[in-house]
Formats: C-alpha cells, structure tokens, sequence
C-alpha cells in the first residue's frame, strides 16, 4: 500500500520514509504541496491507504503561522483524504496539546486533534513527546550550545521532568499505526527514561568534551531569550513555545491519554550511545545560523 506524509521533508518524516517498506508519498512546501491546498493534497493522496500527519511548526515565521499550518493545513489533509479515499489518518501531535493553556502552540495542535478524531475516518493521534535523533533540536541544540557559551538556565527554579523519544522508537509506534495497531485510539508516546533536562545538557556535554554550568532562571527570562532567538536565529536556540513545554514538564500527556501497548512501548534510554548516534558535527553557534546570514 501507499503512504503519504505530510512533513515529509521534515525531521520525523524523513525518518519514518526511510523505515517504509511500502512506495511513499512526501508532501512538503520543498516537494511543492503547500498543506493547505486541498486539491493538490487530494491529488497527491489518490492511490494512498495511509495519510501520516506530521506536519507541524513550534514558532510562527511569515506566512507560516498556527493557524495555516496547524489548523488550515489540518483541515485541507481531512477533507482532500475523504475526497481521495484514504482509509487512515495518522497524526503527529504534542504530548501537552490542549485547550484553555493561552498557548497558540497547544491550543492549535489540540484543535488539529479534534479535526481527525471527527473527521469519520479510521485514525490514530500520537501525542508525542521530547523526540531526538540525527538532525533534532534537542541533542542538536544542546550540543552547539554547550559549545558556545558554557552556561545553561533551567528552565524555572523547581525543574520539571522530561522523557526524550529517540526518533526510530517513535517511528516503531508510527508504523503500528500505520498497520492498525492503534485504531480510533489516542496514545502517549514517550521515551523509557525520566530525567531533567540539565541531566541531559549535562550528559550532552560531557561527551563533546565541555563542562557547564547550570544556573536556576525564571521562566520569563528564558521567555525573553525564546523570543530574541526566534527573531534572529534561522533556527531558535529554544522557541517560546518550547520554553512553555519544559517550563509545564514533558512526560506524561494531558489531557491523560490511553498508554501504548507492551510490545509498541520505547524502551531505549537517554544513554551515551543514543546521544552520541544524534551528536552533529563539532562546534558551537556561529554567523550561519542567523537568519540574517545567506
């Protein structure tokens, strides 16, 4: 069978493509299918049983906002999969998305939610946590960090825990869904291991050789800084949107969703060799990585 994904240039996209066995279809503003087209999304999805949902943004740049992306592009995915005969939706969402949380971040994945849980189609929704890998922007970020100013700020004076999901467990649990493990089901995803994130930026960089120092920090300071970063950096050092997440703790779901079965649960820690797996090449920030630079 077919699957298309949309996102599919994307970080957990490109992961999922290169782990399918069946014929995939990518879907990407790079492949030319903006998401909110719904007659080039209806012809792209003809012939496709699976639509795998992973297009998604944490912070707003132009014309790529929550509402066109998250809530637009979502609704243009139901109706072209209806139109083109799709039999599954699969949808990529975040383990906090939820109403009422004054986040355009949370409050849009969770309306995306609501749009393929009514959209009358069989579906799976992943509420996904903190995911790594090759290419992320958690062990990424971390590693450039550390290598540039040896100081991290906790998020908050009382830190709250995380549970980060290598990408190729998340990718298992994509395709059980994607075979029907999980039909009409709404499941948490995340990884085996609890921790905080200044274990993590701790354990990042004693592997690329740095010590750091960890500094308690209000969250409206590491608000600020999320806002400068997304204003200068082609990619934030932490989104503001991210900063909400760590500040609420990303390690189990809310509103409570239903638990993976046994043999789909991650199992693989935040161990030296995962991170060392997703380290990318050495060397801190520099004059590339803002947007001003060509």
């Amino acid at each position: 069978m077919t699957i298309a994904i949309t996102g599919g240039t994307g970080f957990v996209g490109r992961h999922l493509s290169a782990r399918l066995d069946e014929e995939a279809v990518i879907i990407s503003r790079r492949a030319g299918i903006p998401i909110d087209d719904e007659a080039a999304l209806t012809a792209a999805f003809a012939g496709c049983h699976t639509v795998v949902h992973c297009a998604g943004i944490n912070r707003e740049i132009g014309d790529q906002t929550y509402a066109r992306v998250h809530l637009r592009g979502t609704e243009a995915v139901v109706a072209a999969a209806r139109t083109a005969g799709v039999s599954r939706i699969v949808m990529l969402s975040f383990l906090r998305a939820r109403p009422g949380t004054g986040s355009p971040y949370h409050e849009s994945k969770w309306r995306a939610e609501e749009m393929v849980r009514a959209s009358g189609l069989d579906y799976t929704i992943l509420k996904a946590g903190m995911i790594y890998g090759r290419g992320d922007h958690l062990v990424d970020h971390l590693s450039h960090a550390v290598q540039t100013v040896p100081l991290f700020g906790t998020v908050g004076f009382r830190e709250k825990p995380i549970r980060p999901i290598p990408v190729d467990d998340l990718v298992t649990v994509l395709l059980g869904a994607i075979g029907g493990d999980l039909s009409r089901r709404t499941v948490e995803v995340v990884g085996a291991e609890e921790l905080l994130l200044s274990d993590a930026v701790r354990r990042v960089a004693r592997l690329v050789g740095r010590r750091v120092a960890v500094l308690p920090t209000p969250v409206w300071a590491l608000r600020a800084l999320g806002q400068v970063t997304e204003w200068v950096m082609k990619v934030p050092l932490v989104a503001t949107a991210q900063v909400r997440m760590l500040a609420e703790g990303v390690s189990e779901s809310a509103p409570p969703a239903e638990r993976l079965p046994e043999h789909l649960l991650p199992r693989t820690p935040f161990s030296d060799e995962q991170i060392r797996a997703s380290l990318p090449e050495p060397g801190g920030f520099g004059w590339q990585d803002l947007r001003i630079a060509r």
